[in-house]
């Protein structure tokens, strides 16, 4: 590993299983509709509402860097079907947002961010809709780059020059930490930064070229760095 200036992070699956996070928000925000938008949840399961999502995503493509939208559009489908209007869609989005936001973090998550970000300006790199301010992490970042604001999502380079710009870093300054071979490792290594695999649960490297750096958990990475 080269000399490094700065990280940036992955977040879903990083810091926190954002499978479980997002059947317990889908699961909370099925019992909201039941109480406060009714007809919703008579006129569809909680499986047929989730395959309502899978099919906006599959509608939109040009929206797959927005997932919030996407979920909106979903909620939108849904209420409209069941007679209620664009506040109950407002409102619901609302709630998923908040629970989305609630997330239990892997045990070496928090603690890794704290030394990290004593040693180098860190920033949030995802294609995902998580809020920082409302997790409650934000102060470790000093920059938080998303799909949604840039139009683009990882793998694709621009997001990942756009987290070097923000941290004043050449690419090669920067190592980027991240738990998808594909989105993390390959993308960044092609928009040349150096770049760390979280392979939190053994997986076998399946892509043509090779792993590169890969960590178990953030400890063997502090381990990697020094720290």
């Amino acid at each position: 590993m080269q000399s490094i200036r700065a990280i940036t992070f992955d977040l879903d699956d990083t810091l926190w299983d954002i499978g479980l996070v997002i059947e317990r928000a889908e699961r909370e925000t099925y019992q909201w509709l039941s109480t406060y938008c009714p007809r919703a949840t008579a006129k569809f399961s909680i499986a047929e509402m989730q395959q309502v999502r899978t099919n906006i995503v599959d509608e939109y493509p040009q929206h797959s860097h927005d997932l919030s939208h996407l979920r909106w559009l979903a909620f939108e489908k849904i209420l409209s079907a069941a007679g209620y209007g664009s506040s109950q869609v407002d409102q619901v989005f609302e709630e998923f947002m908040t629970l989305r936001n609630t997330v239990e973090f892997f045990p070496d998550a928090l603690p890794a961010l704290e030394r990290l970000s004593q040693v180098y300006p860190l920033a949030s790199l995802t294609n995902g809709n998580a809020d920082l301010e409302l997790i409650g992490i934000r102060h470790h970042f000093s920059a938080t780059i998303s799909a949604r604001d840039h139009g683009v999502a990882k793998p694709h380079r621009d997001l990942f020059h756009a987290a070097c710009e923000a941290l004043e870093c050449e690419p090669g300054e920067v190592l980027h930490i991240g738990d998808s071979p594909e989105h993390d490792v390959m993308g960044a290594v092609e928009a040349g930064l150096q770049a760390v695999w979280l392979n939190r649960h053994g997986h076998p490297w399946e892509l043509p070229c090779p792993a590169g750096i890969e960590v178990s958990d953030l400890d063997e990475l502090l381990r990697l760095l020094d720290l």
